[in-house]
């Protein structure tokens, strides 16, 4: 059986990370049945990186690679009724959402007023995790956000970025449906890993302002939360 890695869970979101989450969005959509297991340390994982997966003794790592694997081997249709345009905007809401990634993870453990409340909720609801630890990551991802270049700037210039991507997204997101019509797609299981990790967190950063002020955003997040089956977490917005 496939198996997918991936970082823990917090506030009642299956993986606290949009990449992680967007994955296993797209197996129960897919209904490719899988292994779910958590790690924090990602040492070990292909390119030092989560999520990955393990398939037949092969282990894969980078989401759309992860994507494509699942796509070929499981002959999975959630994107056949795309057309040529509709793969074009596919291809370009993925890029918006990898720059959107960097600003959420800055909003967690560089932004020195949310910092202390992810922190704790990770302690919270893992225990196993100390603050020592949880330091040691911050200054790893302070590295990363420096040489990204999300690192060097002030909060409102990283939000202001992030708040374009969200903004983007609300004029493409229908009231009703999916991003291409009434079938759910591997996009909407892209939009559904960030939103969630933005929606049903219960700290109060401008993105997650942005995205509860904006219906259709909320209505797309929660639609496909009850299509995988996972259940409103308690606080979530």
């Amino acid at each position: 059986m496939l198996t997918l890695y991936s970082y823990p869970k917090l506030f009642g979101v299956a993986d606290n990370n949009g990449y992680g989450l967007k994955v296993f969005a797209y197996l129960k959509l897919a209904g490719v049945p899988f292994e779910h297991r958590h790690l924090f340390d990602a040492s070990a994982a292909p390119r030092g990186q989560l999520p990955y997966i393990e398939d037949d003794g092969v282990a894969i790592g980078d989401s759309e690679a992860i994507l494509a694997h699942v796509r070929r081997t499981y002959a999975v249709t959630l994107d056949d009724h795309l057309g040529t345009r509709e793969r074009t905007v596919a291809l370009l809401v993925t890029r918006m959402l990898d720059d959107l990634y960097w600003v959420m993870s800055y909003s967690r453990w560089k932004d020195e007023e949310f910092w202390p409340q992810f922190r704790d909720a990770l302690m919270s609801q893992h225990p196993a995790l100390t603050a020592e630890g949880l330091e040691k990551a911050k200054a790893f991802n302070a590295q990363r956000y420096y040489y990204q270049g999300i690192g060097r700037y002030a909060p409102p210039e990283a939000y202001g970025r992030g708040l374009a991507d969200l903004a983007a997204l609300a004029d493409l997101v229908p009231a009703e449906g999916f991003l291409f019509g009434s079938r759910p797609s591997s996009t909407d299981a892209a939009i559904y890993g960030f939103l969630a990790n933005i929606h049903f967190y219960p700290i109060a950063t401008p993105l997650k302002v942005f995205v509860d002020a904006h219906e259709n955003l909320v209505r797309h997040c929660t639609a496909i939360h009850a299509l995988i089956g996972a259940a409103v977490p308690h606080g979530g917005g």
